[in-house]
């Protein structure tokens, strides 16, 4: 006799973005370059040789998906393991399950959420496990993996980036889901069009934010009507239906860039507020924000950089809404700072010389002679080692012949890179007075 408790589960509420989760390549929609005709992964799964792999890709692309599918297409034993929650415990017991599955001719699928979240010695303990074929590791991370994962394991692994979808493909998405979750609403394509562009490339937002928007609307006669105005006035304000990919995207980050630079806190911050509160994802203005420490500042002040890069790291560990003080004080700090566009100057003119020069061998005296033939050619011939002079300055030309003399950073006098000008004048009455 089934308990009360039991027929429970029939009713359990179930997210649309789940209830929509693709199950083969077929509804899988914004990969074609890794899952389309003749792609990498769709001939995998239908050759059956799936080999390890790391997909790399912002939120809501399809990477657990994607993971799933192949699983399930290839008749694998899926297990699904989070960085934040999971440690050597788990993965040790997915071990033991492996190996008995592959003493019965049956593979292991082990994905890996977030794994940029797990340190060295979780994911080395994959290693020995991915080389003997026990299981197959996919793992998902929103990070480079070639600085979040283990070069180790990485070297075992291929990359698969996926990207954001267009207004295009998440149209697709929210199409498939009316049609097949909504008999009863009617929604026009620029609505739909209205909701893809608030996702920002996020299925699964945009996913949630139909879902949000149809529990919200009144049922009249069976039916529900939603409208371009009345969406707009769900959503509450037309300014969060940002387009993260239209002008206004880079007008904000045009007016934030150029506020700092113009030493204006004040501004600075509105903009930034203007664009968080509009669902910029933070880690974009983190980016830029180190960008303009370099460009903008450089060695005026050389904490500059270190403010940008803190700032970066706490957005990535807090996310919204916690960071968004990590970021003002960025950002005040940027714009108070003494500022030098010298390295970005100094940069854009040795550019256009490297460029021309491309063809022009290093000079010989800077080349290290590590065989009697490199000797035998001249290398290293003419060399003064620094340290074995008195000033630890050699009178010595780096450059090559056709740039010799050339000088392309040229320091200012603001904040500390003053200071910096001052050494670099002694340095070449230094070099001057050597003979």
């Amino acid at each position: 006799m089934s308990s009360l408790f039991e027929d429970k589960t029939e009713f359990e509420y179930q997210p649309l973005a789940d209830k929509m989760r693709p199950t083969s390549l077929d509804d899988f929609y914004g990969q074609d370059a890794i899952v389309g005709e003749n792609s990498p992964i769709r001939l995998m799964i239908e050759n059956d040789k799936i080999t390890s792999m790391i997909l790399w890709g912002p939120p809501g692309v399809g990477k657990t998906t994607l993971a799933k599918i192949i699983a399930n297409k290839t008749n694998s034993s899926f297990h699904e393991l989070s960085a934040v929650t999971s440690g050597i415990k788990e993965i040790k017991e997915l071990i033991e399950i492996s190996k008995f599955n592959k003493a019965n001719n049956k593979k292991t699928i082990v994905f890996v959420d977030e794994i940029h979240r797990f340190n060295k010695t979780q994911q080395d303990a994959f290693l020995p496990y991915v080389e003997n074929g026990d299981i197959i590791l996919i793992g998902a991370t929103t990070e480079n993996p070639s600085f979040e994962v283990n070069s180790a394991l990485l070297s075992r692994s291929k990359v698969y980036v996926l990207k954001s979808l267009s207004n295009e493909d998440l149209l697709k998405v929210l199409k498939r889901a009316i049609e097949k979750e909504y008999k009863n609403v009617s929604i026009d394509e620029s609505s739909l069009l209205i909701i893809s562009s608030y996702a920002g490339g996020d299925a699964r937002t945009a996913l949630n934010t139909l879902e949000n928007v149809i529990n919200l609307t009144k049922e009249i006669k069976g039916k529900k009507k939603i409208t371009k105005e009345y969406l707009e006035k769900i959503l509450q304000s037309k300014t969060f239906l940002y387009d993260k990919n239209g002008e206004e995207h880079y007008n904000l980050i045009s007016a934030l860039h150029k506020s700092m630079r113009n030493s204006d806190p004040d501004a600075a911050v509105y903009y930034l507020a203007r664009m968080l509160e509009s669902g910029e994802n933070p880690l974009y203005i983190a980016r830029r924000l180190v960008r303009f420490a370099s460009e903008d500042i450089g060695l005026a002040n050389k904490e500059a950089l270190t403010q940008a890069l803190n700032a970066y790291n706490a957005a990535h560990y807090l996310g919204m809404p916690e960071c968004n003080v990590n970021l003002t004080q960025a950002v005040v700090y940027l714009s108070v700072s003494p500022k030098s566009n010298a390295l970005y100057v100094a940069y854009e003119s040795v550019k256009e010389d490297a460029i021309k020069t491309m063809e022009e061998k290093v000079p010989l005296h800077l080349r290290n002679a590590t065989t009697k033939l490199d000797k035998s050619l001249g290398y290293g011939s003419g060399y003064i080692y620094a340290h074995d002079t008195e000033a630890k300055i050699a009178k010595m030309d780096c450059l090559p012949p056709s740039l010799k003399g050339k000088k392309y950073y040229h320091p200012t006098t603001s904040g500390q890179e003053k200071n910096i000008k001052e050494v670099l004048i002694n340095i070449e009455k230094i070099k001057n007075s050597l003979k």
